[in-house]
């Protein structure tokens, strides 16, 4: 027993080493139609050897699996799109500099860079769970926006467009 706490004692160790302090943060509001709203917590990102890691501290979001995206611009006002007003439309679409206009997966070099892992909300409304994108750097996101969307994301553009999720729930800008 006392050899598995030693252990697990190191393995936490090694990984809050591998993570440097939070650089930035990205205080977030849940996204309205008449802009952001309620504030909800914030995401801290950091840098370390694997990439770049988003720790939510976030409240008040419908449990399950949704959407995470870093989105094109800095900027969670409602936007009108075809007629229809869209919550933290004027963040635009997902941050894909590469111009791939393909949705997939944090890994893979042929989608958007924006494109992250699953935010998981416990049944309690809150998410705190990190993850890791592994081709982003601080300085690829600072004063963009970030956005949690309702339902969750099969990183494919099938059978529904950018993973199948729903729309905009909540929304921060990525501080400088």
């Amino acid at each position: 027993m006392q050899h598995h706490l030693k252990i697990t004692l190191l393995a936490g160790a090694l990984s809050l080493s591998a993570v440097a302090h939070a650089d930035v943060t990205a205080p977030m509001h849940l996204a309205t139609d008449k802009g952001p709203g309620t504030d909800i917590g914030s995401v801290s990102l950091a840098e370390s050897k694997y990439g770049l890691v988003l720790t939510p501290n976030l409240k008040d979001l419908p449990p399950g699996v949704h959407g995470f995206h870093v989105h094109e611009n800095g900027s969670c006002d409602a936007k009108e799109q075809d007629g229809k007003t869209v919550p933290a439309g004027a963040a635009g679409g997902h941050y894909d500099p590469d111009g791939t206009k393909k949705h997939g997966t944090p890994w893979d070099d042929a989608n958007h860079r924006g494109d992250l892992p699953a935010l998981y909300v416990n049944a309690d409304g809150t998410a705190n769970t990190p993850v890791l994108a592994p081709r982003l750097k601080l300085s690829d996101v600072q004063g963009r926006a970030l956005m949690v969307h309702a339902g969750g994301d099969n990183h494919s553009d099938h059978p529904k467009p950018l993973g199948g999720g729903a729309g905009r729930i909540a929304c921060g800008v990525i501080q400088k």
